[in-house]
């Protein structure tokens, strides 16, 4: 696939993955969710990169979704199945980054929100800048947190902060963000890459490349047995209530300059 928002630099055993769209602040469009699920995986069968580290823009991570791509958006002509299919594309791309063998860095600056928030959570580790803010704004829009990312959201915060961070739509700092457990590390702005690298030296520098992959899969596979189970349709939900009155005008209000 020819990538246009994507580049992967190898530093040895250590992979970046870097996503600009270069406009709307990094938003997700159905070819950048297409882009990084090729990218992800094509580290599946690699065997000389044991760690990736997954970053956005230095201007922005990612400032989510795009509302007004058409792609995702006018979908009217097509079959059932290929909306359907057009939907899961989210789906596709979270599985694939956190079913990588390698261990996953995501590295955040200035901003995050809602699909940014949820690929990082596909990662292992997150990396926050320091003036940086996560935001997950999806019930504002009329829409689920989907592309998998809600059971995982409970399984690192619990359900009462996973309740408010979807549901009261806070802009949630780097501080806050780390007490609660939602990143794992927070570094200075413009710097979360090379805090995300140090993590991923600091464990390849001392433990076995093919240990790190097994002991990532058991909690992998002990921590998420249930998260398929628990949000196999969350897009088939997503398409349902975003088809609601009031989420079409919510989203309208929402695209206002």
């Amino acid at each position: 696939m020819k990538l246009d928002y994507v580049a992967v630099e190898k530093h040895g055993p250590v992979a970046i993955v870097r996503f600009d769209r270069r406009e709307n602040l990094n938003a997700f469009n159905q070819k950048l969710v297409r882009e990084l699920t090729a990218v992800a995986r094509s580290f599946h069968d690699d065997l000389q990169t044991h760690a990736v580290v997954l970053t956005g823009a230095s201007n922005g991570f990612s400032a989510g979704a795009d509302l007004r791509d058409p792609e995702t958006w006018n979908i009217e002509a097509l079959s059932d199945l290929e909306r359907r299919h057009t939907f899961y594309g989210g789906v596709r791309l979270c599985h694939a980054w956190e079913e990588m063998p390698q261990l996953t860095i995501c590295a955040m600056e200035r901003l995050s929100v809602g699909a940014g928030v949820a690929i990082a959570l596909a990662c292992d580790w997150r990396v926050l800048g320091r003036g940086a803010y996560l935001y997950v704004p999806e019930t504002k829009i009329g829409l689920n947190l989907q592309w998998g990312a809600l059971p995982r959201l409970v399984t690192l915060v619990g359900p009462a902060k996973a309740k408010r961070i979807t549901l009261m739509q806070e802009k949630m700092g780097a501080q806050q963000a780390l007490d609660w457990g939602l990143v794992d590390a927070v570094a200075e702005d413009g710097q979360t890459v090379d805090k995300a690298l140090e993590m991923a030296h600091c464990v390849l520098d001392q433990a076995p490349a093919v240990t790190v992959r097994l002991v990532k899969e058991a909690i992998n596979a002990t921590a998420s047995a249930l998260h398929r189970a628990s949000s196999f349709a969350d897009a088939d939900q997503s398409q349902l209530t975003g088809k609601f009155e009031a989420a079409v005008e919510a989203r309208r209000k929402f695209r206002k300059p």
